[in-house]
C-alpha cells in the first residue's frame, strides 16, 4: 500500500473556529514515568478526567507476544498510573481492559507485554472485557456502516455506558487504516471479537466509533506512545524507530492527526480522519491544533505504509480478486482456516524470524534496556 504523504495531500476543509490541544514532551528511558505525568499535565487531563468517575483504561493490544510499538507500553501504563494515584484518583475506579480478537488473548497479553507486574504494583486489576457482561446498545447517532454491518444490533461491555475512558496506543502505521492510534484503540473495546467484519470499511467504521464514544463516555482522554514508533507493515509486522516522543490530548482526532503528521502523512489525506473532521467528531487540520510541550515543528519520520501478507490477503477477499468468495471464506464455517492462518505467518513465521532479529536489534537501545527492568 503506498503512503498518503503530504505531497499527495487532499484539497483540506476550509478553516473554522474549531481548535484542538495536543501536548507533545520528548523524552528518555530514566525520566519516562515522569514525562508521562508531564504531558498529561500540558494537555490539561485533569480539567477533563475527574476523579469522582470510575475510567476505563483502554489498554492497546495487537500482538500476544511483545513487539516493539506494537501494543501499550509497561512505561507508558507504569506512567499513567502513577501520575493518576499520586494526583489523588482512587485505584479501586481505575478500570485497566483490554478485548480479544481470533488472534490475540488479552490474559496472556498482559503477561507477554509486562502489563502484569506494573498492574499489580499500582494495585490495580486487569480485566479481559469478553468477560464482562456485553449488550445490545441502541445508538442515535448516524452510523454509516456499523449498524449494516451487525444488523441484529452492536454489542458493547455494558460496564462502559457512562464511564470516562482513557486510551493508550502507540505511534504506528496499520495496513488497513493507514495510521492507528486513538480513534482505532477504540476498535478493540466497542466490538467483539468478531471485528474483522469491520475491515471492508474500515474509516466509515472508525467515524461510527467516534460517534458511539461520544454517547457512551462522558469524557475521553489519550496518552500515545512514541517512544518507539511502528513503521511498514503495521499494526504487527513493523519496523521499530526510535522516536523518544510522548503525546496527549482530549481530542482523539487531533492526536491522530499529529500523530500522522510525525509519520510523514497528510492527516487529511486518511479517510476517517477528515470524515470526522468535516463532520465534526474532532479536529484533523494542523492548522487548527496547537501544540504545546517540545517543538516538533520540523520532524518527518518519513513512514510508509504497508501491508503484510495477511492483511493484502484479507483485502483480496473483501475488495479484489478474491471478493466472490468473500462469503464463503470469511462468513461461514470456514472462516476457521482465517485466524489459523494469521497465527502460522505471524506466530510460526515471521516472529522467530524477521521478527526476532528486530527484537534482538531492539533490546540492544537504551529502550530495550528499560523493558528488561519491568
Amino acid at each position: 500500500m503506498p503512503a498518503v504523504s503530504e505531497s499527495l495531500s487532499t484539497p483540506s476543509p476550509p478553516a473554522s473556529s474549531r481548535t484542538a490541544r495536543v501536548a507533545v514532551v520528548r523524552t528518555r528511558p530514566d525520566t519516562v514515568v515522569e514525562d508521562c505525568g508531564r504531558v498529561m499535565d500540558l494537555a490539561g487531563y485533569r480539567d477533563v478526567l475527574s476523579r469522582n468517575r470510575d475510567t476505563i483504561v483502554k489498554l492497546n493490544l495487537s500482538w500476544t507476544k511483545y513487539f516493539p510499538a506494537c501494543s501499550s507500553q509497561p512505561w507508558q501504563v507504569d506512567g499513567v498510573a502513577t501520575k493518576m494515584i499520586g494526583d489523588g484518583f482512587d485505584r479501586r475506579k481505575l478500570m485497566p481492559v483490554e478485548n480479544k480478537t481470533v488472534v490475540t488473548d488479552p490474559q496472556a497479553g498482559c503477561r507477554n507485554n509486562r502489563w502484569a507486574p506494573v498492574l499489580a504494583r499500582h494495585g490495580l486489576t486487569f480485566t479481559a472485557l469478553p468477560d464482562v457482561e456485553w449488550e445490545v446498545y441502541p445508538f442515535k447517532s448516524p452510523l454509516l456502516k456499523l449498524n449494516e454491518i451487525f444488523p441484529e444490533g452492536i454489542q458493547i461491555p455494558s460496564m462502559y455506558k457512562g464511564r470516562q475512558i482513557l486510551h493508550l496506543p502507540t505511534v504506528k502505521t496499520h495496513g488497513h487504516a493507514v495510521m492507528t492510534g486513538s480513534v482505532k484503540n477504540s476498535f478493540g473495546g466497542l466490538l467483539r471479537e468478531v471485528r474483522h467484519y469491520a475491515h471492508k470499511y474500515m474509516h466509515e467504521v472508525l467515524v461510527d466509533l467516534l460517534y458511539m464514544q461520544r454517547e457512551l463516555h462522558p469524557a475521553i482522554f489519550t496518552v500515545m506512545d512514541g517512544t518507539i514508533a511502528g513503521d511498514g507493515a503495521g499494526p504487527r509486522t513493523m519496523i521499530p524507530r526510535v522516536k523518544n516522543l510522548l503525546l496527549a490530548a482530549t481530542d482523539s482526532v487531533a492526536i491522530d492527526a499529529i500523530a500522522a503528521k510525525l509519520m510523514g502523512f497528510d492527516p487529511l489525506s486518511i479517510p476517517f480522519l477528515r470524515m470526522a473532521h468535516e463532520r465534526g467528531l474532532g479536529i484533523a487540520d494542523p492548522r487548527d491544533i496547537e501544540i504545546v510541550g517540545d517543538d516538533i515543528s520540523h520532524e518527518n519520520f518519513g513512514f510508509q505504509t504497508r501491508r503484510s501478507l495477511v492483511i493484502w490477503g484479507d483485502q483480496m477477499i473483501r475488495k479484489g480478486f478474491l471478493r466472490p468468495l468473500e462469503r464463503l471464506l470469511l462468513h461461514s464455517p470456514l472462516m476457521v482456516w482465517a485466524p489459523v492462518a494469521s497465527n502460522v505467518y505471524h506466530d510460526a513465521f515471521w516472529y522467530p524470524t524477521i521478527g526476532r532479529s528486530r527484537i534482538r536489534a531492539f533490546m540492544r537501545t537504551e529502550w530495550g534496556q528499560l523493558l528488561r527492568k519491568y
